[in-house]
């Protein structure tokens, strides 16, 4: 089972998506778990996503793992193929739960009320998936424990 979650070719391309996913992820990852660049940390991203998004605190605690360690892994290119999914199905739930009503595009230009598009999460998912494909090619964990 491990073999299969860390095999992975010699590529660059790979190596270049998940820095890239990695280096995108993980700064929502640290504002809602240690509340840097302007996040609320871990106990208010709780209140916001129980409160104000009705989302179970487990779940809340699953995409805050999922995304600052995720994130870490990935640029690190560990277990590369299930968290890149990990980051997909987290992705696959922002755009749905939250983005999906406010259309495709982001709001570029701050209008009030508007709210974000899903354009960057779907971004994000096809990075994702084309790393679940890949693994993590040159340069990454998996490919030193022989994978």
């Amino acid at each position: 089972m491990l073999k299969k979650l860390t095999s992975t070719g010699d590529g660059w391309a790979p190596l270049v998506l998940r820095l890239t996913l990695g280096l995108v992820i993980f700064p929502h990852g640290a504002q809602k778990l240690l509340g840097w660049y302007g996040g609320e940390g871990f106990s208010g991203t709780l209140d916001f996503f129980g409160g104000q998004l009705g989302i179970p605190a487990f779940i809340t605690v699953l995409v805050i793992v999922g995304e600052f360690f995720g994130a870490l892994a990935l640029i690190a290119g560990f277990l590369t193929r299930f968290c890149a999914a990990s980051i997909g199905v987290i992705m696959l739930g922002a755009m749905f739960m939250i983005h999906w009503g406010n259309g495709f595009f982001m709001n570029w230009y701050g209008v009030p009320d508007q709210g974000q598009g899903y354009e960057y999460h779907l971004l994000a998912i096809g990075i994702a998936v084309a790393l679940m494909i890949t693994g993590g090619g040159k340069w990454s964990v998996d490919g030193r424990m022989g994978g």
